[in-house]
Order: structure tokens, then sequence, then C-alpha cells
């Protein structure tokens, strides 16, 4: 049975183009196995991390409603997080950086549903619920926090992208899946992380998403909080890994105060970080995020924001000094002593203020492309957008009347003026023109047979961005990842074995079960002796119930395992040392 998603008011008001990333959690899909290792990896998390992770952390585990025995559900979790404003949904794997920043702007989290496998507990490259789940939602109940990482969504959303950036989440993507699945060869994860690889040591001058990427790796994914000499954890991918949460605290990792130029630093998702960055408190993350903002095209604008959209090669918008936003795929810029004179795009554009679509303005009507004069009239002190009813009157730009505009930059406009569109402080931001020609020198960029020409009015360009101005102005459910995760494959000795894990589970539970811990033991023993997890559940049993007969054979056949298994002999280690109360285990 599919949980329902459709449980917090936070997901309703998100736009479709986010919608269309959300799938049903199944929670049936969640075997005895899978509850083993969620299980495991809590009761390590919260006995390590109690005394090593922020304060947020352990109070936040109760007000998120994470469970330490259970997985948590996608609709328990929204019933909860509710409560202190934020929702929670399930994806598959990895989304778009963008989409994934949208998300937070929303104040709604993310969670891959998917569990690791029991061979990668400790850490997996690809996105799951341990690190999703009891990584980031116990932090957000810190308020101070949870609107850092909203406002981070905000901004975030709003970087733009490369192409090469693209080509990168759908590597990282396809590698942390087969890194996940069960008996991918080697030989194609040696093929794909060469690929990886290549891209992120690509020189290119990274993006704008490029760089905010890492601020949100060195913070949010992997983040300490506190001083350089005493941190604390924050960050969702140690506090979801039990091998990197106790490595990171040791000198083999280095510890540097973190400020703006983490953005400069790449990370590798494949392997532990060997440096981490230490905010001095939350607030600090805000100030950095913020001094980052402000070296954006969203609050820069200009040429270099337009050339940035044009490299993108994607969907933009710029928004010019009166408030109009114009979007679309940006495909040239004409350019005037540093600054844009005239821009261009190509395909579907629409034209909005305020983030809402001006009427009549959608892509319907400007299908073919737009293109606008940018800057002031030459020979005139007073721009267009600063003219009042009498300057544009004086000047014949007033309806019904013919009118040729010279702009700098040798842009110039010549038609019958039929009507202007004004902002809500009355400034005129878009004029139509029939009968229009709009020329650059010699070069003709509209001609009256292609219509009316409708023209922007800015004397600027103040913002750039990714993405639309208005999201209902067009179609964004179109994403299909080129990848999908990889289910653990079923076999008559992996259904026994899961049979055996809920034996114990029921047991442990107080139900029906269809063996007694003995017998499960000995099938245990006989048929996957490999298996190492549930030998240790089964310790944990009967050491509460006095049984130390069966408890040292138990004892024996673990040891015998960590011969067999050594890389697996610090795991069962440290899930004794649960059971026995930190009583040393030989």
């Amino acid at each position: 049975m599919n949980t329902p998603i459709e449980s917090n008011p936070l997901i309703d008001r998100l736009p479709k183009h986010l919608k269309q990333f959300i799938k049903p959690q199944d929670y049936n899909d969640y075997t005895s196995i899978n509850q083993a290792v969620w299980r495991y990896v809590m009761r390590k998390n919260v006995d390590y991390l109690s005394r090593v992770a922020h304060s947020s952390y352990l109070e936040g585990l109760k007000k998120t409603g994470i469970e330490i025995d259970n997985i948590p559900s996608m609709y328990g979790m929204n019933r909860i997080l509710q409560e202190i404003g934020w929702a929670a949904v399930a994806v598959d794997g990895f989304i778009p950086p963008n989409a994934f920043m949208e998300f937070q702007a929303y104040n709604v989290l993310v969670i891959a549903s998917d569990i690791r496998q029991l061979e990668h507990i400790e850490y997996t490259p690809a996105p799951d619920i341990i690190h999703e789940g009891a990584g980031h939602a116990p932090i957000i109940a810190n308020p101070e926090y949870a609107e850092y990482l909203r406002r981070f969504g905000e901004i975030g959303c709003k970087a733009i992208s490369s192409a090469r950036d693209y080509e990168i989440y759908e590597a990282i993507r396809l590698l942390s899946i087969l890194k996940e699945a069960e008996g991918t060869p080697q030989d194609e994860i040696d093929a794909i992380e060469k690929r990886v690889d290549e891209l992120q040591n690509d020189t290119a001058e990274p993006s704008e998403m490029a760089l905010i990427r890492n601020l949100h790796w060195w913070t949010v994914e992997y983040g300490l909080i506190g001083t350089v000499e005493n941190p604390k954890i924050y960050g969702a991918g140690l506090l979801s890994s039990i091998g990197e949460s106790a490595w990171c605290m040791t000198d083999n990792v280095k510890k540097v105060p973190y400020d703006i130029e983490a953005a400069y630093q790449g990370f590798d998702i494949t392997k532990p970080q060997p440096q981490l960055f230490v905010t001095p408190d939350f607030a600090h993350l805000s100030l950095v995020l913020e001094e980052f903002a402000n070296k954006m095209a969203l609050r820069t604008g200009g040429l270099s924001g337009l050339e940035k959209l044009i490299k993108s090669k994607a969907l933009g918008t710029i928004e010019l000094s009166t408030g109009i936003q114009i979007s679309g795929v940006f495909t040239n810029v004409i350019e005037n002593e540093g600054k844009p004179v005239y821009i261009q795009t190509t395909g579907n554009t629409a034209l909005s203020y305020r983030e809402k679509e001006l009427v009549g303005h959608g892509t319907s009507y400007h299908a073919e492309g737009f293109g606008s004069p940018v800057g002031r009239l030459i020979g005139i002190n007073l721009s267009v957008e600063d003219m009042s009813p009498r300057d544009l009157m004086a000047y014949d730009i007033y309806e019904g009347k013919r009118v040729t505009l010279e702009f700098e930059g040798d842009i110039t406009v010549s038609g019958e003026i039929i009507t202007g569109t004004r902002n809500i402080q009355g400034k005129i931001i878009l004029i139509s023109f029939r009968d229009c020609t709009v020329t650059h020198n010699d070069t003709v960029l509209f001609q009256p047979e292609w219509g009316i020409y409708d023209m922007a009015v800015g004397k600027k360009v103040v913002s750039a961005f990714s993405g639309p101005a208005d999201v209902n102005s067009f179609d964004l459910v179109t994403h299909v990842p080129s990848s999908k995760t990889i289910k653990a494959q079923k076999s008559p000795e992996r259904e026994e074995l899961e049979s055996l894990y809920l034996n114990i589970r029921n047991i442990r539970e107080g139900k029906e079960a269809n063996h007694n811990i003995a017998e499960t033991f000995k099938i245990l023993k006989e048929k996957h002796s490999n298996d190492w997890l549930l030998s240790v559940e089964i310790a944990e049993l009967l050491y509460k119930d006095k049984n130390q007969e069966l408890l040292q054979d138990v004892m024996l056949h673990l040891d015998a395992v960590k011969k067999k298994r050594p890389e697996v002999g610090h795991l069962i280690d440290g899930g004794l040392e649960l059971i026995f109360e930190k009583e040393k285990v030989s």
C-alpha cells in the first residue's frame, strides 16, 4: 500500500514542475533487512552523536518524529513536520540541483525513499532515507538553521547553471546508483567514475550553480559548527554516516573556519572528505550566503548576467529597472561600452511583472522569441522609464504618434505607438508599436511585416537568474531522469534470510513468530553464515533474556564471521558495544 503524500498543506502549494519529482513511498517495499539496517545505524548514531553532534540533533529527532526502531513513513513525518512549518516528500535518488533547492525554498524536505544495502551500511554515495530522514530532518527543528535552509533554497534555485552542470548531475546520479546496486561489474563503476573525474576536473570557469552547490555541500551536507578545536556535527552527510561521523572528528580531517572561499572548494561524493569547514554558529551561515548572493547575477544583473544566461542555453529571466521581467532562452546580446543595449531570446518567451505574467504576453504570443533595447536615449538626460506623462507627450512617446527612438549603442526603434503598459507605481514598462522597424547600425532586428513590436522599457538589467519569472508561463513538467535506482535482487536465499530477520523483529516486538530464537540462529548459521547483523540482533535479545549458553554460541559465531570477513569486524564490535553497555569487546 502506498503511503499518502498529500498530508501537509505545504505540499499542496508546490508548483506542478516540482510535483513531477515526487513519488509515493511504498512502505511495503522495505524489507526486514532494511528495517534492521535503519535500526543499527540509528542506534549507533544516537549513541555516538549525542556526544559529538550539535545540541539540536537529539531534540530534533523527537520533534520530527524520527524513530530509532522503524524507518519513518512520509505520512507520519509530514504530520509532525507540519508543526514546525515544514513538509517532506519522497523522490527517486538524486534530482536536479535547481529542483532540490526550490523544494527547500517552499519549506519542503526532499527524501530519497530508498535505503542503503546492508553491504553499504556505513556510507553510500546514493541519497537514501537514512541520509535524508535521519540526517536532514532533525536539524531543521532548529529555527535559525531552518530559515538558513529555506533561504538557501530560495537563492540557490535562481543560480545559473551551465550545460556541464547537468552532465555532472547525470553522471553522479548514475555513479551513485551503480555503486549502491548489488553486483554491478567493477568495470562499469570504473568507467563512470572516470567520467565523473573528467567532468569535475574540467578547468572551465564554474557556474553559479556549481559554486553554490559547493556551499551547500560544506554546510548542509558536511558542515561542522563551533570552534576549529572543538567542533560539533550538523551536516546531514555526517549525521547519517556511522563511519564518517567518527572519522571527521579525528586529526586526519583538516578543520577550516567557514567563509565564502568554501564556494571554490570542490568535493568528491565517493570518498571521505579530507577537510571540513566549521561555522561558529548558524547565523554565520546566513551571512556567508548573503555575501555569495551579492555576487550572483540575481543581484548584479548587467552584461555579465546576460552572458551567463546565454552560456547556460537554458530557460532564464532578466529583470529591467522598471521591474518588467523577460523569461526565455537568451541567445544574443548587443553591448556598448560594457553594457547591454539590446537583448534577444529565441523561441517561447513570456513577459512578467513581480513574478506574474503580463496579460497577453505569454509564450503563445511570444512564441518566436523577443527582442528589446535596454538603456537610455541619445541626447536626453531623462530615461523613458523616468518620464512623467507630460515628458512622454513632449517627446511624442504617446498613443497614435509615430516616433523614432535612438538609443545609446546605435539601436533605433521607429514606428507608430499603439499603447503602453504601466507598473503599479505608474512607470511605463512596455510600449507596443505597429509598422515598426528596429535596427542596430545597418542590421535589421525587427521589420514591419513581422507584426506588432513590443518594446520592454528599462535603463538597465538589474537581475538575471535561472528559470522563469512566473512558473505558470512555461510547461516545466518535462524531467525524465536518464537512470533509475536499482532495487535489491530477489532470490529464494534472500527471501529466506529476510524471513529470519522478520522473525527476530517479531520476537523483539512481542509478536507471533514462526521460529524461536534458537531455531532462527540454527538456520542462520547453517544457511547464511556470512550474515552478521542478524546475529548481533539475536545477541541483543539473548543478553536481555540472560540466555548465556546460547549467547556464547552466537558470540563464537560472530568471531568466526570476523575472521572470515575482517571488513565487517568493526561493525560487529560496534553493535555489540551497544548491547553490552560499552564493555570492551574482544
